[in-house]
């Protein structure tokens, strides 16, 4: 038996459980925000499209190191809201030039410390594409100055504000499910054996050299760029560092921001085979599978991916199962939520998503609250602090299966005690004279 949730719950539960989403109250639009966009492909006019319907801004600026996409996105934003921005191939020059109110950072990885540092400094308030960080000290940087301004500095997980995630939250932390004992994440796709891709010379368009930045200058190819950077561990984390970190989040929203005390990671290539990289050809270099288990106080949590073989029997290829003492509920995206109760006689209840089309996401709402909480100086609802802690523990996950060992973490001095080596990759060295941030 099966029954939608609105027809299944009553009282006082239903009531709290059906107005858990957060009140989002339309911002003046007597105020426009000077907004400049950097990172200005797909995902970064994704969120800029939003800024732009919301109509309280004035789209000043956008800084990309693709000259075509610059043009491109310039023309399209002078259709949707009349503005002509000027367009940057360097952020240092954007500050410099225009006066900022808003920064929005949809850039790769390994670029989001020092645009969101720089950003603050110029005076503006932030919302910054996940995760916080490519590695953990650049992380631990961003919060820090943040927190050390009145800048507002709102992290792209939408999930936090989701109609459904916020109904599925109240759920459990209404007892709905019972006591938690085990969380497992999950994100499963189709693949096989990865060829490798030539090298080639940049595109004329392509300030290639910019786009690595202070990451290692890796030959140019199409693999990488556009929109491959995600599984080249010089410009990312991989799966755990792209979609671990909303799933993760969703753990830790749920346990009230508690942090493990451990992790422990296995992962590889099986799959995709050995990466490749010369100077003719290469391949992506993350794993195509890993497993990561963080040990809490009072339950675990285990996050899994893999690269092949779809979703297989299940039910879902993404989401999280929280497992407790009166049944199991499954947080998706597209599927919504369901509770399975452990007692068969009883029916499964269920919500459906409530998701903004074409992509699934709801940047929307999670805008609306960023603009709610620079015009009344509240925290936003995915402020740095919450983001820097999902980004974190994939990151403890990257760096464990790294060491080939577990981890411990000290939450309160944000360290991994007593352990030199897992230490040092809290960090790296950047190239050249970019100066690594904190």
């Amino acid at each position: 038996m099966h029954l939608k949730r609105r027809s299944f719950l009553t009282g006082t539960t239903a009531a709290a459980a059906l107005t858990a989403a957060p009140a989002i109250h339309a911002s003046s639009k007597d105020k426009q925000y000077r907004v400049a966009l950097i990172g200005s492909g797909w995902w970064g006019m994704n969120i800029l499209r939003e800024a732009i319907s919301a109509g309280n801004t004035k789209v000043v600026a956008l800084c990309d190191v693709d000259q075509d996409r610059l043009e491109i996105n310039a023309e399209e934003v002078n259709d949707l809201s009349g503005d002509s921005p000027n367009v940057y191939g360097d952020f240092r020059e954007l500050f410099d030039k225009e006066s900022v109110d808003i920064a929005i950072i949809a850039t790769p990885d390994h670029w989001h410390a020092l645009q969101t540092i720089a950003a603050i400094n110029a005076g503006a308030h932030v919302f910054i594409e996940k995760p916080t960080g490519h590695t953990i000290g650049e992380s631990q940087a961003m919060l820090d100055v943040s927190q050390r301004s009145d800048r507002i500095v709102q992290v792209g997980l939408h999930r936090r504000i989701g109609p459904h995630h916020v109904s599925a939250m109240r759920f459990l932390k209404d007892g709905g499910a019972g006591d938690i004992g085990m969380v497992r994440m999950f994100v499963h796709s189709k693949g096989g054996e990865e060829r490798p891709t030539r090298n080639d010379e940049p595109p004329e368009n392509l300030d290639w050299e910019m786009y690595c930045g202070p990451a290692p200058l890796r030959p140019y190819c199409r693999r990488i760029h556009p929109g491959g950077f995600r599984n080249f561990l010089d410009f990312a984390n991989g799966t755990l560092g792209d979609w671990g970190v909303h799933w993760l989040d969703q753990v830790l929203w749920w346990a009230d921001q508690e942090m493990p005390k451990s992790v422990h990671s296995v992962g590889g290539r099986p799959i995709a085979g050995e990466a490749v990289l010369n100077d003719r050809e290469q391949t992506t270099d993350a794993p195509d599978h890993q497993i990561a288990t963080y040990q809490f106080e009072n339950f675990s949590a285990h996050w899994e991916h893999r690269r092949f073989a779809g979703k297989g029997p299940e039910q879902s290829s993404v989401g999280c199962y929280f497992l407790g003492t009166k049944g199991t509920v499954h947080i998706g995206w597209r599927d919504g939520w369901t509770f399975y109760p452990s007692d068969e006689k009883k029916p499964t209840i269920h919500e459906d998503a409530q998701l903004q089309e074409p992509d699934g996401h709801n940047i929307r709402l999670l805008w609306a609250d960023f603009i709610g909480a620079i015009e009344s100086g509240r925290r936003p609802i995915a402020d740095i602090s919450v983001g820097h802690q999902a980004t974190t523990l994939s990151l403890l996950g990257m760096l464990s299966m790294k060491l080939g060992r577990s981890v411990r973490w000290d939450s309160e001095k944000q360290t991994i005690p007593e352990d030199t080596e897992a230490q040092a990759l809290m960090r790296r060295d950047y190239r050249g004279d970019w100066t690594y941030p904190g």
